[in-house]
């Protein structure tokens, strides 16, 4: 595989420089270290602020989804590591309109003991905090142990629903965070890998396959997932993920779902939208009913080619938060 780089370890301050010169208008690059993007406006006075944060390589997670109706702040690791505590404590600072701080992020041992690390230290000086693990990953762990699950494509929803939530005029971080609750909740996915991708420090891919072998429930780190074996065809994969998200979440006739149909880097919207055309015709078949169905790239992982699946399961306040106003460089509802 070729990459277009400079110097590997150039790569994340690099790609973050071209960000923001790109959207100056949405984001400003903060911080000791400067891996901190934050709104370009500043925090919201009176508003409570959302921050998150991982390992770079997967754009438009995380640092994508700073804009109103969003995040306020994040921090960003090298490429799938973690950001640092005082890049953690930097964003957290960046999203701090007086109102409160959520920590949102996805549930990995290195950016939970930072970020709690981080929260720690801003309670003594007396900022309000709490936080919320995305734990969205079927294939990672069973039901009876949710709370092992990897966060993966699910971070999206809680983006959204926690940015619009905290958008209301007079909401409060407790509501933010029951908001935030609810949708990782109300969350399942599951992805399929066929190729890995390679780490710019490191110049290896990241585990091998055959060129004729998928991976059922592999991670977006590349992770072991459920099974390996022969490249099935496309309607086989959309109805096996559909089937392992359905049995898990219990999800059935009458119900309301959003669907996300998510590129791992490298895979192209044309063979999204062949998975999406047969999940749309089972969930009808269900009797199950899909509201803002998104399509493309919304959690990468390099240029892994592979896919991903997330259901939402909706009731009435979830969709209004769902269908609010929000706006970055990435995402315009």
């Amino acid at each position: 595989m070729k990459k277009i780089l400079n110097n590997p370890a150039d790569y994340v301050d690099e790609m973050l420089d071209g960000l923001v010169a790109a959207h100056p208008e949405s984001y400003r690059r903060l911080g000791e270290t400067g891996r901190v993007i934050a709104r370009a406006g500043g925090p919201v006075q009176g508003k409570v602020g959302i921050v998150s944060g991982g390992g770079s390589g997967h754009l438009p997670t995380f640092t994508g989804y700073v804009g109103p109706g969003l995040l306020d702040a994040c921090s960003i690791g090298n490429v799938f590591a973690g950001p640092s505590v005082g890049d953690c404590v930097d964003a957290m600072r960046a999203a701090d309109g007086g109102a409160g701080v959520l920590r949102l992020y996805g549930n990995y041992g290195g950016d939970r003991m930072n970020f709690d690390m981080a929260g720690e230290m801003l309670e003594m000086e007396g900022m309000e905090t709490t936080s919320v693990l995305v734990a969205d990953d079927v294939a990672s762990a069973g039901p009876e142990e949710r709370a092992k699950r990897r966060g993966v494509a699910g971070l999206i929803y809680a983006y959204k629903i926690a940015g619009a939530m905290a958008d209301r005029p007079g909401a409060t971080l407790g509501e933010v965070t029951a908001a935030a609750r609810k949708a990782v909740s109300a969350t399942a996915s599951i992805g399929v890998a066929l190729t890995p991708c390679i780490v710019p420090e490191s110049g290896r891919p990241t585990f091998s396959i055959a060129d004729d072998e998928m991976e059922m429930g592999m991670g977006i780190h590349g992770e072991p997932g459920i099974w390996r074996g022969p490249l099935r065809r496309a309607d086989e994969i959309a109805g096996e993920m559909l089937d392992r998200l359905l049995a898990d979440t219990g999800i059935g006739r009458g119900e309301r779902v959003s669907v996300l149909v998510n590129s791992l880097g490298a895979t192209p919207h044309e063979e999204l939208y062949i998975l999406y055309r047969h999940l749309s015709r089972r969930l009808a078949d269900a009797g199950v009913a899909v509201a803002v169905p998104l399509v493309g790239r919304y959690a990468t992982s390099m240029e892994m080619a592979g896919a991903s699946l997330t259901l939402l399961r909706l009731d009435e306040e979830l969709e209004a938060l769902l269908r609010a106003p929000a706006s970055c460089p990435f995402w315009s509802m």
